[in-house]
């Protein structure tokens, strides 16, 4: 029996090392790399599915808002505030209807609902980075985080139509209110479609994928080692998993990024309260809704261009600065006018902002290394970052509306830092590429052999 496994183990091996032979000619990699990409967007897209039903079924809050659900539940303007207040991943859907059922519904014990039900779900957001990262090499994330991203921007669009639908048709169907049927029909969808990821998704690339051919698997592999290098990977090994959490708890790049999300988040706390920022143009109910869809459109195509011109030029600073400044001049144009039409157009402004984030996140995927610190890095900045959206929305309080001035100027304030501090990273990350740079010239000098390029941060 051992030597029945030896003899497995050497046929393995020299497979593989036919594969590796065969993918050193660049016309075969490039067809095989082709094939593989393919197969793994395909698979990777049931993220996008995933990110657009929460983002629907977690923002039809303030669609059910116009439909009575503040003075149904006797909620204050703090209190929905407080609700609203959530994590990344905390689920409206799944707690309003647990809320429903109990005879005498509470303000507590829905916002206890919505706590728990989030701490479960807080994963998915640094998960599907994680996964991204594992198997897409840097200049192929930026395109690839930006249609993930782009889930909740489709969701934002679309989520509003269906929303109005829904509110339209199910008033008094079985007695219930048709906000309760707006989290009941959106709730129960997601759940269901969620279940088929156990089987979609892929695991990473080290473990045997059934999907790949040989070839293709074998190729997984040398990208990761590509992308990560050798000394990461030695370093990565040593010390444990205490080590590894303590050298990302030390570093002080993941926590500026951190700082930086979490500014952007606030500043982008305005995409909660989209609903309740269109009916300030004056319109009724079902063509706010309506009016929601546009903007989102336009920015997903947007982000489309963007993150596709950041991944080719392997940039990530000024792209994402650029779409910074277009969201400021949208709060600066919502804050000086109530005019219909100006405020119309400052929505569209306003939905290109979190395209910056897409590229900071992206930006942060490749600048975390290696891939085990990388994993405690993103659930950082994550996770720290969304305590921003527990603020955000006390600064959309009703009694500043309709002009929501004060709203518009802690949205600008927040996204005015995020632009200083991604300028100071660059810069920061720059000092660092310069310096690995002249160490590699030195070593090279002193050995008397040719500079080898290692790592470099990408700008």
């Amino acid at each position: 029996m051992p030597s029945s496994k030896v003899s497995d183990d050497s046929d393995l091996h020299a497979l593989r090392a036919s594969i590796e032979e065969d993918l050193d000619d660049p016309a075969v990699r490039r067809k095989i790399e082709r094939t593989l990409l393919r197969k793994l967007d395909l698979r990777m897209s049931f993220l996008v599915v995933l990110m657009i039903l929460n983002i629907i079924d977690r923002n039809n809050t303030p669609a059910a808002r116009l439909r009575g659900f503040e003075k149904e539940l006797n909620l204050s303007s703090t209190q929905y505030s407080t609700g609203s207040a959530r994590g990344k991943r905390i689920s409206d859907t799944k707690f309003l209807p647990i809320s429903h059922t109990v005879s005498r519904p509470s303000f507590a014990g829905a916002v206890l609902c919505r706590f728990f039900l989030g701490a479960v779900e807080a994963a998915f957001m640094p998960g599907a980075l994680l996964l991204l990262s594992r198997w897409y090499k840097r200049d192929e994330l930026g395109l690839r985080s930006a249609i993930l991203f782009c889930g909740s921007f489709v969701s934002n669009a679309f989520g509003s139509l269906l929303a109005s639908a829904i509110l339209d048709k199910m008033e008094g169907k079985l007695h219930q209110s048709a906000w309760r049927w707006l989290f009941f029909v959106e709730g129960a969808a997601t759940i269901v479609i969620a279940s088929f990821g156990i089987f979609i998704l892929p695991d990473f690339p080290s473990a045997r994928q059934s999907w790949l051919t040989s070839a293709e698997q074998t190729l997984a592999e040398i990208r990761v080692s590509e992308e990560v290098g050798s000394q990461s990977t030695a370093a990565s090994s040593q010390g444990g998993h205490l080590a590894e959490l303590a050298d990302a708890l030390s570093d002080w790049k993941i926590w500026w990024l951190t700082l930086l999300m979490t500014f952007a988040q606030l500043s982008f706390s305005f995409a909660i309260f989209f609903p309740t920022l269109t009916a300030t143009l004056g319109y009724d109910r079902t063509k706010t809704l309506l009016l929601c869809a546009p903007p989102w459109i336009v920015a997903t195509l947007a982000a489309f261009a963007l993150t596709r011109h950041s991944d080719y030029t392997r940039e990530r600073c000024y792209h994402s600065v650029l779409a910074f400044g277009i969201g400021m001049l949208g709060f600066l144009l919502a804050m000086s006018t109530m005019n219909v039409a100006v405020r119309y157009v400052s929505l569209f402004f306003m939905a290109f902002s979190p395209v910056g984030g897409m590229c900071i996140m992206a930006w942060a995927i490749s600048s975390i290394h290696p891939a085990s610190k990388r994993t405690v890095g993103l659930a950082i900045i994550n996770a720290v970052s969304q305590l921003a959206l527990v603020a955000g929305p006390y600064a959309w309080d009703q009694g500043w509306g309709p002009s929501y001035v004060k709203s518009f100027a802690i949205c600008l304030a927040a996204i005015s830092a995020s632009v200083g501090m991604t300028v100071v990273f660059r810069h920061h990350l720059a000092t660092l590429n310069t310096r690995a740079e002249r160490d590699e010239q030195d070593a090279a000098h002193r050995e008397k052999g040719v500079s080898v390029k290692g790592f470099r941060y990408m700008l």
